[in-house]
């Protein structure tokens, strides 16, 4: 058998070219790859109003915000669950909670963005009063609604009576008799 002789200065002749060729390699794959994946920037000339005399229209922001819980809160941090339960949506998920448009709160809202939803209350009928506190109603969509005085108790009385006597109004028995009927014969 022949025995095998290697050079001693291999480690100089083949180890460190081949560590250097990758090292410089690996260098320019990087740049390449960051002059490829760059992406032009706008400038102002590109962000210009289609004509010169354009105006956005006035936005005037919401005095209130609903805001409801959708994400559970087991899991989260200490912090997002205090801020949860000041603002009183630690209970049950479909528990809403109404929050002035105030930067504190809005700070406070940027926290747990991804635990609640935010809507802005509008009042497409005016804001109430303090009498009409007992008939606000606020959707989900964040209308805020008041249910007005119907009027004076005759007003009342005449309109039901003139229902009463409608020949097509449907009573209780009539509702009956439908629904069995339908419930029968469904096709």
């Amino acid at each position: 058998m022949t025995e095998l002789l290697i050079d001693p200065d291999i480690r100089v002749w083949v180890f460190l070219p081949i560590v250097l060729i990758t090292f410089l390699v690996g260098i320019v794959r990087h740049y390449v790859s960051i002059l490829i994946s760059t992406q032009k920037k706008a400038e102002m000339t590109q962000i210009m109003d289609r004509t010169p005399d354009h105006q956005d229209p006035p936005v005037e922001p919401a005095k209130l915000f609903r805001v409801q819980r959708i994400k559970p809160v087991k899991g989260n941090p200490f912090w997002e669950k205090r801020i949860l339960k000041d603002l009183g949506l630690h209970g049950k998920q479909s528990d809403f909670a109404v929050v002035k448009n105030i930067p504190e709160n809005n700070a406070r809202l940027w926290k747990i963005k991804h635990l609640i939803k935010v809507t802005p209350v509008t009042f497409p009928y005016g804001e109430p009063t303090a009498n009409d506190i007992k008939h606000t109603i606020l959707k989900e969509n964040g209308e805020c609604l008041v249910t007005k005085d119907i009027g004076p108790m005759e007003m009342r009385d005449a309109a039901r009576d003139a229902f009463d006597q409608q020949a097509k109004r449907m009573d209780t028995e009539l509702l009956r008799k439908d629904s069995r009927l339908k419930w029968l014969n469904p096709w």
